[in-house]
Protein backbone atom coordinates (compact mmCIF):
# COMPACT_ATOMS: atom_id res chain seq x y z
CA UNK A 1 0.00 0.00 0.00
CA UNK A 2 2.93 2.60 -0.25
CA UNK A 3 2.11 3.21 -3.55
CA UNK A 4 -1.25 4.59 -2.18
CA UNK A 5 0.82 7.37 -0.24
CA UNK A 6 2.44 8.39 -3.49
CA UNK A 7 -0.64 8.70 -5.12
CA UNK A 8 -1.33 11.92 -2.73
CA UNK A 9 1.37 13.36 -4.37
CA UNK A 10 0.32 12.43 -8.17
CA UNK A 11 0.12 15.65 -9.03
CA UNK A 12 3.66 17.27 -8.77
CA UNK A 13 4.35 13.74 -10.03
CA UNK A 14 3.16 14.30 -13.28
CA UNK A 15 4.15 18.19 -13.06
CA UNK A 16 7.73 16.18 -13.23
CA UNK A 17 6.92 13.53 -15.73
CA UNK A 18 5.66 16.81 -18.17
CA UNK A 19 8.75 18.75 -17.10
CA UNK A 20 11.45 16.08 -18.15
CA UNK A 21 9.35 15.25 -21.25
CA UNK A 22 9.93 18.86 -22.15
CA UNK A 23 13.36 18.92 -21.21
CA UNK A 24 14.66 15.84 -23.32
CA UNK A 25 11.88 16.15 -26.27
CA UNK A 26 13.86 18.64 -28.25
CA UNK A 27 16.13 15.31 -28.60
CA UNK A 28 16.76 14.59 -32.14
CA UNK A 29 16.99 10.43 -31.82
CA UNK A 30 20.24 8.66 -33.81
CA UNK A 31 19.96 4.80 -34.48
CA UNK A 32 21.45 4.25 -31.24
CA UNK A 33 18.63 6.14 -29.03
CA UNK A 34 15.94 4.20 -31.15
CA UNK A 35 17.35 0.86 -30.62
CA UNK A 36 17.79 1.46 -26.93
CA UNK A 37 13.48 1.71 -26.84
CA UNK A 38 13.46 -2.09 -28.05
CA UNK A 39 15.40 -3.63 -25.41
CA UNK A 40 12.86 -4.62 -23.17
CA UNK A 41 9.75 -5.24 -25.99
CA UNK A 42 7.86 -7.73 -25.26
CA UNK A 43 7.49 -8.54 -29.07
CA UNK A 44 10.12 -7.73 -31.73
CA UNK A 45 9.91 -5.06 -33.97
CA UNK A 46 12.54 -3.33 -36.61
CA UNK A 47 14.14 -0.14 -35.32
CA UNK A 48 12.03 2.51 -36.64
CA UNK A 49 13.57 4.59 -39.72
CA UNK A 50 14.52 7.94 -39.51
CA UNK A 51 14.21 10.18 -42.47
CA UNK A 52 17.66 11.72 -43.11
CA UNK A 53 17.58 14.80 -45.61
CA UNK A 54 20.59 16.47 -47.86
CA UNK A 55 21.99 19.78 -46.48
CA UNK A 56 20.03 22.03 -48.95
CA UNK A 57 17.58 24.57 -48.13
CA UNK A 58 15.26 27.23 -49.33
CA UNK A 59 13.38 29.95 -47.67
CA UNK A 60 9.49 30.08 -48.65
CA UNK A 61 10.33 34.07 -48.80
CA UNK A 62 12.24 33.21 -52.01
CA UNK A 63 9.41 32.09 -53.71
CA UNK A 64 6.80 34.86 -52.73
CA UNK A 65 5.36 34.45 -49.50
CA UNK A 66 4.22 37.15 -47.48
CA UNK A 67 4.07 36.88 -43.73
CA UNK A 68 1.28 39.47 -43.01
CA UNK A 69 -1.60 37.48 -42.03
CA UNK A 70 -3.22 38.38 -45.14
CA UNK A 71 -1.94 37.41 -48.36
CA UNK A 72 -2.54 33.86 -49.32
CA UNK A 73 1.12 31.59 -49.64
CA UNK A 74 -0.22 28.86 -50.82
CA UNK A 75 1.60 28.86 -54.28
CA UNK A 76 4.69 29.94 -52.67
CA UNK A 77 5.07 26.92 -50.33
CA UNK A 78 4.15 24.20 -52.44
CA UNK A 79 6.55 25.65 -55.25
CA UNK A 80 9.30 25.43 -52.10
CA UNK A 81 8.31 22.18 -51.30
CA UNK A 82 8.74 21.00 -55.22
CA UNK A 83 11.46 23.04 -55.64
CA UNK A 84 13.24 21.15 -53.11
CA UNK A 85 12.06 17.55 -53.77
CA UNK A 86 13.20 17.92 -57.47
CA UNK A 87 16.46 19.00 -56.64
CA UNK A 88 16.69 16.05 -54.51
CA UNK A 89 15.54 16.74 -51.02
CA UNK A 90 16.64 18.63 -48.39
CA UNK A 91 14.47 21.66 -45.78
CA UNK A 92 11.79 24.10 -46.59
CA UNK A 93 12.01 27.01 -44.21
CA UNK A 94 8.96 28.69 -42.31
CA UNK A 95 10.40 31.38 -40.69
CA UNK A 96 9.17 33.27 -37.76
CA UNK A 97 6.17 35.19 -39.15
CA UNK A 98 2.15 34.81 -39.22
CA UNK A 99 1.57 32.50 -42.87
CA UNK A 100 -2.05 32.45 -44.31
CA UNK A 101 -2.58 29.41 -46.45
CA UNK A 102 -4.59 26.91 -48.18
CA UNK A 103 -3.56 23.24 -48.96
CA UNK A 104 -0.04 22.39 -48.82
CA UNK A 105 1.07 18.66 -50.16
CA UNK A 106 4.43 17.18 -49.00
CA UNK A 107 6.62 15.68 -51.59
CA UNK A 108 9.60 12.54 -51.05
CA UNK A 109 12.86 13.96 -49.24
CA UNK A 110 11.06 17.13 -47.96
CA UNK A 111 11.54 18.66 -44.34
CA UNK A 112 8.71 21.38 -43.95
CA UNK A 113 10.80 22.97 -40.94
CA UNK A 114 8.74 25.86 -38.59
CA UNK A 115 11.59 28.05 -37.38
CA UNK A 116 10.60 29.82 -33.95
CA UNK A 117 7.18 32.08 -33.87
CA UNK A 118 6.12 31.13 -37.07
CA UNK A 119 2.60 30.59 -37.43
CA UNK A 120 1.03 28.93 -40.05
CA UNK A 121 -2.57 29.45 -40.46
CA UNK A 122 -5.22 27.32 -42.60
CA UNK A 123 -7.97 29.57 -44.17
CA UNK A 124 -11.44 28.83 -43.74
CA UNK A 125 -12.30 29.12 -47.25
CA UNK A 126 -13.83 25.81 -48.26
CA UNK A 127 -13.52 26.86 -51.87
CA UNK A 128 -9.69 26.23 -51.52
CA UNK A 129 -10.23 22.64 -50.63
CA UNK A 130 -11.27 20.46 -53.22
CA UNK A 131 -13.30 16.95 -52.62
CA UNK A 132 -11.69 14.19 -52.83
CA UNK A 133 -11.62 10.52 -52.59
CA UNK A 134 -10.41 9.03 -49.32
CA UNK A 135 -10.98 7.21 -46.28
CA UNK A 136 -12.53 8.47 -42.77
CA UNK A 137 -13.36 6.58 -39.80
CA UNK A 138 -12.85 3.61 -41.65
CA UNK A 139 -14.58 3.85 -44.39
CA UNK A 140 -13.89 4.90 -48.10
CA UNK A 141 -15.73 7.62 -48.64
CA UNK A 142 -15.16 11.82 -50.30
CA UNK A 143 -14.04 14.61 -47.96
CA UNK A 144 -12.15 18.10 -48.45
CA UNK A 145 -8.62 17.90 -49.31
CA UNK A 146 -6.19 18.12 -46.12
CA UNK A 147 -4.51 21.43 -44.79
CA UNK A 148 -1.30 18.95 -44.73
CA UNK A 149 -1.53 15.98 -46.65
CA UNK A 150 0.73 13.58 -48.61
CA UNK A 151 0.39 10.83 -51.07
CA UNK A 152 2.84 7.83 -51.76
CA UNK A 153 5.89 9.69 -50.39
CA UNK A 154 8.69 8.89 -48.80
CA UNK A 155 11.73 10.42 -46.52
CA UNK A 156 9.15 13.27 -45.32
CA UNK A 157 9.28 15.05 -42.28
CA UNK A 158 7.49 18.42 -40.23
CA UNK A 159 9.62 19.60 -37.97
CA UNK A 160 10.92 22.82 -35.72
CA UNK A 161 9.45 25.24 -33.51
CA UNK A 162 6.40 26.84 -35.17
CA UNK A 163 2.57 26.48 -35.34
CA UNK A 164 -0.26 24.88 -37.92
CA UNK A 165 -3.81 26.43 -37.31
CA UNK A 166 -6.27 24.81 -38.99
CA UNK A 167 -9.35 27.19 -38.70
CA UNK A 168 -11.33 23.97 -37.97
CA UNK A 169 -14.03 26.99 -35.73
CA UNK A 170 -14.88 27.40 -39.61
CA UNK A 171 -16.07 23.46 -40.26
CA UNK A 172 -17.13 22.28 -37.03
CA UNK A 173 -20.71 21.44 -35.82
CA UNK A 174 -20.59 22.33 -32.17
CA UNK A 175 -22.93 21.12 -29.82
CA UNK A 176 -24.69 23.34 -27.23
CA UNK A 177 -24.63 21.07 -24.45
CA UNK A 178 -21.22 21.19 -25.11
CA UNK A 179 -20.53 25.17 -24.17
CA UNK A 180 -21.53 27.34 -21.23
CA UNK A 181 -24.21 30.08 -21.95
CA UNK A 182 -21.71 32.48 -22.45
CA UNK A 183 -20.20 30.83 -25.09
CA UNK A 184 -22.85 29.72 -27.31
CA UNK A 185 -24.31 33.10 -27.49
CA UNK A 186 -21.21 34.39 -28.53
CA UNK A 187 -20.79 31.40 -31.10
CA UNK A 188 -24.73 32.13 -31.99
CA UNK A 189 -23.40 36.23 -32.45
CA UNK A 190 -21.02 35.00 -35.01
CA UNK A 191 -23.16 33.20 -37.90
CA UNK A 192 -24.03 30.01 -38.91
CA UNK A 193 -27.25 27.93 -38.65
CA UNK A 194 -28.62 26.26 -36.00
CA UNK A 195 -30.66 22.62 -36.51
CA UNK A 196 -34.66 22.76 -35.57
CA UNK A 197 -34.13 21.38 -32.03
CA UNK A 198 -31.70 24.25 -31.50
CA UNK A 199 -29.37 22.06 -30.09
CA UNK A 200 -26.53 22.22 -32.97
CA UNK A 201 -24.43 24.99 -34.54
CA UNK A 202 -23.45 24.40 -37.73
CA UNK A 203 -20.80 27.10 -39.58
CA UNK A 204 -23.33 27.68 -42.48
CA UNK A 205 -26.89 26.59 -44.55
CA UNK A 206 -24.80 23.65 -46.65
CA UNK A 207 -23.40 22.56 -43.30
CA UNK A 208 -26.82 21.84 -42.10
CA UNK A 209 -28.57 20.92 -45.31
CA UNK A 210 -25.76 18.24 -45.34
CA UNK A 211 -26.54 17.03 -41.58
CA UNK A 212 -30.39 16.54 -42.17
CA UNK A 213 -29.41 14.78 -45.73
CA UNK A 214 -27.19 12.53 -44.12
CA UNK A 215 -28.85 11.56 -41.21
CA UNK A 216 -28.29 7.76 -40.82
CA UNK A 217 -26.48 7.17 -43.97
CA UNK A 218 -23.50 7.17 -42.65
CA UNK A 219 -20.26 8.03 -45.51
CA UNK A 220 -22.11 5.89 -48.16
CA UNK A 221 -25.12 8.58 -49.76
CA UNK A 222 -24.64 8.16 -53.65
CA UNK A 223 -27.31 9.93 -54.72
CA UNK A 224 -26.25 13.83 -54.16
CA UNK A 225 -24.80 15.04 -56.71
CA UNK A 226 -21.19 17.20 -57.12
CA UNK A 227 -23.13 20.54 -57.60
CA UNK A 228 -25.05 19.34 -54.15
CA UNK A 229 -21.62 18.63 -52.24
CA UNK A 230 -20.15 22.27 -53.56
CA UNK A 231 -22.74 23.61 -51.32
CA UNK A 232 -22.70 21.86 -48.78
CA UNK A 233 -18.99 20.61 -48.85
CA UNK A 234 -18.04 22.01 -45.05
CA UNK A 235 -19.60 19.15 -44.19
CA UNK A 236 -17.23 16.98 -45.43
CA UNK A 237 -14.69 18.81 -43.37
CA UNK A 238 -11.00 17.20 -43.65
CA UNK A 239 -8.65 15.68 -41.25
CA UNK A 240 -5.77 18.53 -40.56
CA UNK A 241 -2.59 16.57 -41.95
CA UNK A 242 -3.58 13.42 -43.99
CA UNK A 243 -0.46 11.31 -45.00
CA UNK A 244 -1.17 8.25 -46.70
CA UNK A 245 0.86 5.47 -48.22
CA UNK A 246 4.09 6.92 -47.42
CA UNK A 247 7.81 5.52 -45.80
CA UNK A 248 9.77 7.33 -43.28
CA UNK A 249 7.76 9.91 -41.93
CA UNK A 250 8.93 12.38 -39.13
CA UNK A 251 7.04 14.60 -36.81
CA UNK A 252 8.81 16.90 -34.53
CA UNK A 253 8.90 19.72 -32.27
CA UNK A 254 5.66 21.66 -33.68
CA UNK A 255 2.44 22.34 -32.31
CA UNK A 256 -0.93 21.44 -34.25
CA UNK A 257 -4.04 23.48 -32.87
CA UNK A 258 -7.72 23.92 -34.35
CA UNK A 259 -8.20 20.70 -36.61
CA UNK A 260 -11.36 20.83 -38.96
CA UNK A 261 -11.93 17.10 -38.17
CA UNK A 262 -9.38 14.54 -36.75
CA UNK A 263 -5.96 16.55 -36.00
CA UNK A 264 -3.20 13.77 -37.44
CA UNK A 265 -4.09 10.85 -39.27
CA UNK A 266 -1.26 8.78 -41.14
CA UNK A 267 -2.69 5.77 -43.16
CA UNK A 268 -1.11 2.74 -44.09
CA UNK A 269 2.28 4.40 -43.20
CA UNK A 270 5.33 2.58 -42.47
CA UNK A 271 8.57 3.75 -40.37
CA UNK A 272 6.52 6.46 -38.72
CA UNK A 273 7.82 8.44 -35.63
CA UNK A 274 6.30 11.23 -33.81
CA UNK A 275 8.48 12.72 -31.15
CA UNK A 276 7.61 16.42 -29.50
CA UNK A 277 4.46 16.99 -31.15
CA UNK A 278 1.84 19.17 -29.53
CA UNK A 279 -2.12 19.23 -30.62
CA UNK A 280 -4.07 21.08 -29.03
CA UNK A 281 -8.28 21.05 -29.85
CA UNK A 282 -10.93 22.40 -28.15
CA UNK A 283 -12.89 20.12 -25.46
CA UNK A 284 -16.24 20.83 -27.58
CA UNK A 285 -14.78 19.92 -31.10
CA UNK A 286 -16.41 17.47 -32.67
CA UNK A 287 -14.36 14.25 -34.13
CA UNK A 288 -11.74 16.38 -32.61
CA UNK A 289 -8.97 13.20 -32.34
CA UNK A 290 -5.71 14.20 -31.84
CA UNK A 291 -3.83 11.33 -33.08
CA UNK A 292 -5.28 8.25 -34.97
CA UNK A 293 -2.52 5.42 -36.37
CA UNK A 294 -4.79 4.13 -38.98
CA UNK A 295 -2.86 0.52 -40.70
CA UNK A 296 0.54 1.79 -40.24
CA UNK A 297 3.61 -0.39 -39.60
CA UNK A 298 6.85 0.02 -37.06
CA UNK A 299 5.41 3.54 -35.33
CA UNK A 300 7.38 5.13 -32.49
CA UNK A 301 5.07 7.85 -30.19
CA UNK A 302 7.30 9.70 -27.75
CA UNK A 303 7.28 12.71 -25.80
CA UNK A 304 4.58 13.72 -27.02
CA UNK A 305 1.44 16.73 -25.36
CA UNK A 306 -2.14 16.16 -26.58
CA UNK A 307 -5.48 18.03 -25.66
CA UNK A 308 -8.31 16.88 -27.64
CA UNK A 309 -11.73 16.97 -28.31
CA UNK A 310 -12.06 13.41 -28.69
CA UNK A 311 -9.81 10.32 -28.35
CA UNK A 312 -6.31 11.60 -27.96
CA UNK A 313 -3.95 8.35 -28.88
CA UNK A 314 -6.10 6.16 -31.16
CA UNK A 315 -5.02 2.80 -33.14
CA UNK A 316 -6.96 1.69 -35.95
CA UNK A 317 -7.20 -0.34 -38.98
CA UNK A 318 -10.44 0.53 -40.89
CA UNK A 319 -14.09 -0.16 -40.51
CA UNK A 320 -16.54 -3.19 -41.37
CA UNK A 321 -15.83 -4.36 -44.85
CA UNK A 322 -13.26 -1.79 -46.30
CA UNK A 323 -11.34 -2.15 -43.48
CA UNK A 324 -11.19 -6.03 -43.94
CA UNK A 325 -11.07 -5.44 -47.78
CA UNK A 326 -7.76 -3.03 -47.04
CA UNK A 327 -6.35 -6.18 -44.49
CA UNK A 328 -3.63 -3.94 -43.34
CA UNK A 329 -3.25 -4.62 -39.81
CA UNK A 330 -1.93 -1.48 -37.34
CA UNK A 331 1.04 -3.30 -35.90
CA UNK A 332 4.71 -2.85 -34.21
CA UNK A 333 3.76 0.53 -32.44
CA UNK A 334 5.73 1.92 -29.48
CA UNK A 335 4.20 4.65 -27.27
CA UNK A 336 6.20 5.97 -24.16
CA UNK A 337 6.40 9.28 -22.13
CA UNK A 338 3.06 11.13 -23.49
CA UNK A 339 0.83 12.85 -21.59
CA UNK A 340 -2.87 13.53 -22.24
CA UNK A 341 -5.45 16.08 -21.10
CA UNK A 342 -8.72 16.34 -22.23
CA UNK A 343 -10.00 13.73 -24.20
CA UNK A 344 -12.27 10.61 -24.35
CA UNK A 345 -10.02 8.33 -23.91
CA UNK A 346 -6.46 8.62 -22.97
CA UNK A 347 -5.23 5.49 -25.26
CA UNK A 348 -7.51 4.01 -27.48
CA UNK A 349 -7.77 1.20 -30.37
CA UNK A 350 -10.90 1.14 -32.28
CA UNK A 351 -13.46 1.27 -32.73
CA UNK A 352 -12.48 1.13 -36.36
CA UNK A 353 -9.96 -2.26 -35.87
CA UNK A 354 -11.38 -4.41 -38.73
CA UNK A 355 -7.86 -4.68 -40.19
CA UNK A 356 -6.37 -5.92 -37.03
CA UNK A 357 -3.93 -4.02 -34.52
CA UNK A 358 -1.31 -5.94 -33.17
CA UNK A 359 2.28 -5.65 -30.90
CA UNK A 360 1.75 -2.27 -29.31
CA UNK A 361 3.37 -1.08 -26.26
CA UNK A 362 2.36 1.15 -24.17
CA UNK A 363 4.35 2.86 -21.32
CA UNK A 364 5.15 6.01 -18.80
CA UNK A 365 2.01 8.07 -20.05
CA UNK A 366 0.00 10.40 -17.94
CA UNK A 367 -3.78 11.47 -18.57
CA UNK A 368 -5.67 14.02 -16.73
CA UNK A 369 -8.75 14.28 -16.64
CA UNK A 370 -9.74 12.17 -19.73
CA UNK A 371 -13.22 10.57 -19.65
CA UNK A 372 -11.88 7.33 -20.18
CA UNK A 373 -8.30 6.25 -19.34
CA UNK A 374 -7.28 3.12 -21.43
CA UNK A 375 -9.88 2.44 -23.95
CA UNK A 376 -10.64 -0.90 -26.23
CA UNK A 377 -13.80 -0.34 -27.87
CA UNK A 378 -15.42 -2.66 -30.91
CA UNK A 379 -18.72 -4.38 -31.87
CA UNK A 380 -20.32 -6.99 -34.19
CA UNK A 381 -19.92 -6.32 -37.87
CA UNK A 382 -15.89 -5.11 -37.36
CA UNK A 383 -14.59 -8.05 -37.61
CA UNK A 384 -10.38 -8.02 -37.07
CA UNK A 385 -7.90 -9.36 -34.24
CA UNK A 386 -6.50 -7.26 -31.28
CA UNK A 387 -3.45 -9.28 -30.03
CA UNK A 388 -0.69 -8.47 -28.36
CA UNK A 389 -0.81 -5.45 -26.35
CA UNK A 390 1.08 -4.37 -23.52
CA UNK A 391 0.69 -1.32 -20.85
CA UNK A 392 2.64 -0.61 -18.24
CA UNK A 393 3.55 2.27 -15.83
CA UNK A 394 0.61 4.64 -16.28
CA UNK A 395 -0.83 7.22 -14.04
CA UNK A 396 -4.17 9.32 -14.33
CA UNK A 397 -6.07 11.58 -12.46
CA UNK A 398 -9.71 13.04 -12.50
CA UNK A 399 -11.15 10.13 -14.91
CA UNK A 400 -15.13 10.97 -14.44
CA UNK A 401 -15.51 7.60 -16.40
CA UNK A 402 -13.69 4.48 -16.50
CA UNK A 403 -10.15 4.03 -15.74
CA UNK A 404 -10.04 1.05 -18.16
CA UNK A 405 -12.70 -0.31 -20.62
CA UNK A 406 -12.76 -2.90 -23.08
CA UNK A 407 -16.14 -2.84 -24.27
CA UNK A 408 -17.12 -5.31 -27.68
CA UNK A 409 -20.26 -3.50 -27.68
CA UNK A 410 -19.51 -0.26 -28.60
CA UNK A 411 -22.10 2.15 -29.48
CA UNK A 412 -24.50 -0.67 -29.61
CA UNK A 413 -26.69 -2.36 -26.49
CA UNK A 414 -26.92 -6.25 -25.93
CA UNK A 415 -30.03 -7.28 -24.56
CA UNK A 416 -30.54 -10.09 -21.72
CA UNK A 417 -31.82 -13.08 -24.09
CA UNK A 418 -31.00 -11.60 -27.65
CA UNK A 419 -29.77 -14.58 -29.71
CA UNK A 420 -26.25 -15.16 -29.80
CA UNK A 421 -25.07 -15.12 -33.55
CA UNK A 422 -22.80 -17.92 -35.27
CA UNK A 423 -18.76 -16.14 -35.50
CA UNK A 424 -18.06 -14.90 -38.68
CA UNK A 425 -15.76 -12.29 -40.64
CA UNK A 426 -17.26 -9.55 -38.72
CA UNK A 427 -17.14 -10.53 -35.17
CA UNK A 428 -14.42 -9.18 -33.55
CA UNK A 429 -11.97 -10.32 -31.49
CA UNK A 430 -9.62 -9.03 -28.87
CA UNK A 431 -6.84 -10.97 -26.87
CA UNK A 432 -3.51 -11.05 -25.01
CA UNK A 433 -3.98 -7.96 -23.28
CA UNK A 434 -1.02 -7.02 -20.62
CA UNK A 435 -1.77 -4.64 -17.95
CA UNK A 436 0.27 -3.43 -15.51
CA UNK A 437 1.28 -0.78 -13.02
CA UNK A 438 -1.27 1.65 -13.46
CA UNK A 439 -2.41 4.22 -10.82
CA UNK A 440 -5.42 6.39 -10.98
CA UNK A 441 -6.86 9.00 -8.48
CA UNK A 442 -10.50 9.40 -9.20
CA UNK A 443 -12.27 7.71 -11.74
CA UNK A 444 -16.31 6.67 -12.26
CA UNK A 445 -15.37 3.12 -12.17
CA UNK A 446 -11.80 1.35 -12.26
CA UNK A 447 -12.42 -0.63 -14.81
CA UNK A 448 -14.79 -2.55 -17.90
CA UNK A 449 -14.26 -5.40 -19.04
CA UNK A 450 -17.45 -6.93 -21.57
CA UNK A 451 -17.01 -9.59 -24.32
CA UNK A 452 -19.23 -10.70 -26.72
CA UNK A 453 -20.94 -14.17 -25.87
CA UNK A 454 -19.94 -15.59 -29.23
CA UNK A 455 -16.40 -14.37 -28.60
CA UNK A 456 -15.20 -13.46 -25.26
CA UNK A 457 -12.53 -11.25 -24.96
CA UNK A 458 -9.52 -13.81 -24.08
CA UNK A 459 -6.39 -13.55 -21.66
CA UNK A 460 -6.50 -10.85 -19.92
CA UNK A 461 -4.19 -9.87 -17.31
CA UNK A 462 -4.58 -6.99 -15.18
CA UNK A 463 -1.34 -6.42 -12.65
CA UNK A 464 -0.45 -4.07 -9.66
CA UNK A 465 -3.52 -1.02 -10.69
CA UNK A 466 -4.26 1.09 -7.83
CA UNK A 467 -7.50 3.04 -8.30
CA UNK A 468 -8.51 5.21 -5.19
CA UNK A 469 -11.89 7.42 -5.42
CA UNK A 470 -13.12 5.15 -7.30
CA UNK A 471 -17.37 4.99 -7.49
CA UNK A 472 -17.56 1.54 -8.72
CA UNK A 473 -14.79 -1.23 -8.99
CA UNK A 474 -14.29 -4.06 -11.74
CA UNK A 475 -16.92 -4.91 -13.57
CA UNK A 476 -16.01 -8.25 -15.90
CA UNK A 477 -18.73 -10.58 -18.56
CA UNK A 478 -17.44 -12.55 -21.21
CA UNK A 479 -14.07 -13.12 -20.77
CA UNK A 480 -12.10 -16.36 -21.38
CA UNK A 481 -9.02 -15.95 -18.94
CA UNK A 482 -8.93 -13.42 -16.50
CA UNK A 483 -5.79 -12.69 -14.06
CA UNK A 484 -5.83 -10.21 -11.80
CA UNK A 485 -3.03 -9.68 -9.16
CA UNK A 486 -2.49 -6.91 -6.43
CA UNK A 487 -4.83 -4.85 -7.46
CA UNK A 488 -6.41 -2.27 -4.86
CA UNK A 489 -9.77 -0.62 -5.62
CA UNK A 490 -11.06 2.28 -3.49
CA UNK A 491 -14.94 2.59 -3.38
CA UNK A 492 -17.51 3.50 -0.75
CA UNK A 493 -19.11 -0.11 -0.40
CA UNK A 494 -15.79 -1.55 -0.67
CA UNK A 495 -16.66 -3.25 -3.81
CA UNK A 496 -13.95 -5.17 -5.39
CA UNK A 497 -14.71 -7.17 -8.98
CA UNK A 498 -17.71 -7.90 -9.87
CA UNK A 499 -17.43 -11.06 -12.47
CA UNK A 500 -20.26 -13.36 -15.21
CA UNK A 501 -19.75 -15.59 -17.65
CA UNK A 502 -16.15 -16.14 -16.89
CA UNK A 503 -13.80 -18.83 -17.48
CA UNK A 504 -10.52 -19.67 -16.27
CA UNK A 505 -10.27 -17.25 -13.47
CA UNK A 506 -7.01 -16.33 -11.47
CA UNK A 507 -7.50 -13.85 -8.05
CA UNK A 508 -4.08 -13.35 -6.56
CA UNK A 509 -2.69 -16.58 -7.62
CA UNK A 510 -6.29 -18.08 -6.42
CA UNK A 511 -7.60 -20.14 -9.14
CA UNK A 512 -11.58 -19.55 -9.29
CA UNK A 513 -12.51 -21.42 -12.33
CA UNK A 514 -15.38 -20.45 -13.77
CA UNK A 515 -18.17 -17.88 -12.73
CA UNK A 516 -21.10 -18.32 -14.59
CA UNK A 517 -23.26 -16.05 -12.31
CA UNK A 518 -22.81 -12.92 -11.67
CA UNK A 519 -20.18 -12.81 -8.26
CA UNK A 520 -19.44 -10.10 -6.10
CA UNK A 521 -15.74 -9.86 -4.64
CA UNK A 522 -15.71 -7.44 -1.74
CA UNK A 523 -12.06 -6.71 0.22
CA UNK A 524 -13.46 -8.75 3.21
Amino acid sequence: MSRLIQMAGLAPAILGLFCACQSTARQVYTETDLKAMYADLPFSMPVVERPAFPDYQVNICDFGAKSDGVTLNTEAINKAIKAVHEKGGGKVIIPEGLWLTGPVVLLSNVNLHAEKNALIVFSGDTSLYPIIETSFEGLNTRRCQSPISAMNAENIAITGYGVFDGAGDRWRPVKKSKMTDGQWKKLLNSGGKVDESGKVWYPNEGALKASVLMADWGNKRQDIDNADWEEMKSWLRPVMLSIVKSKKVLLEGVTFKNSPSWCLHPLSCESLILNDVKVFNPWYSQNGDALDVESCKNVLIVNCFFDAGDDAICLKSGKDEDGRRRGEPCENVIIRNNTVLHGHGGFVIGSEMSGGVKNVYVSECSFIGTDVGLRFKSARGRGGVVENIYINNINMIDIPNDALIADLYYAVKGAPGEPVPEVCEGTPAFKNIFISDVFCRGAGRAAYINGLPEMPIENISIKNMVVTGAKEGIVVNKVAKLNIENVEIETPDNSMIQIENTTDITINGKELGTISEKRLLTKN
